[in-house]
Order: C-alpha cells, then structure tokens, then sequence
C-alpha cells in the first residue's frame, strides 16, 4: 500500500514539474503515473548497471557523474513513453535534479504521517 502511495505522489511531483519546467512535458496524470512507474523501475535495474559501467567517471568527477545518469535515465523514460517529452539533456538534468528534490520532500511528510 504504501509503495502506491509513493507512486502516487511520485506522479503528483512529474505532473507538477511539468507545469513548472517548459522543456519537459506530460499529456495527463494517468502519463504522470506511467512516467513514475518507468523512471522507478529504470532506477532499480539500469541505474546500478549504468553506475557501475560508469565507476571510473564517477571517481573522477567525486560523484558529480551520477547527475548525467540521473538525466539518462529521465531521456530513457522519455523515449519509452509517447506523453511524456523531454526536450534535451540540460532540461532532462534540471527535472531530475528537482524531481529528487521534491520526492524527497513528499516522502519526509509521508514518513511524518505514518509516524503519528
């Protein structure tokens, strides 16, 4: 239950972008939910596989390089899906960067909630 929850508000925080950023785009919320679903699943079983190609990068920039695979994986989504657009790698980075943000965000509430 509370892993839809959190793709729920993961969806709400996609949408919201959205309406913020003009270079990434999403039909509806049913998209936003699908949108959720991709970038969630391509950060469980790509992201570590890209993380680990990419090790000697990742070094080398103390970390910073996981930022660009953070906007990989939100283009990867973007080509998986038909409502959701994303139009270049510098608005896939700044969406990522705040998705991250307010997910995080969201979540802390959500912990807040539960522990009352």
């Amino acid at each position: 239950m509370k892993w839809i929850l959190k793709l729920l508000l993961t969806a709400l925080a996609v949408l919201l972008l959205a309406n913020i950023l003009p270079g990434v785009d999403v039909k509806s919320y049913t998209y936003a939910i699908w949108v959720a679903l991709v970038i969630g699943l391509l950060n469980a079983f790509l992201r570590p596989l890209l993380i680990f190609l990419t090790l000697p990068a990742t070094l080398i920039t103390l970390g910073l390089f996981l930022f660009v695979i953070n906007a990989c994986i939100i283009l990867i989504a973007a080509k998986f899906l038909g409502g959701f657009t994303v139009t270049s790698f510098w608005w896939a980075l700044l969406f990522s960067l705040m998705l991250t943000f307010l997910q995080s965000f969201l979540h802390s509430v959500l912990n807040e909630d539960n522990q009352s």
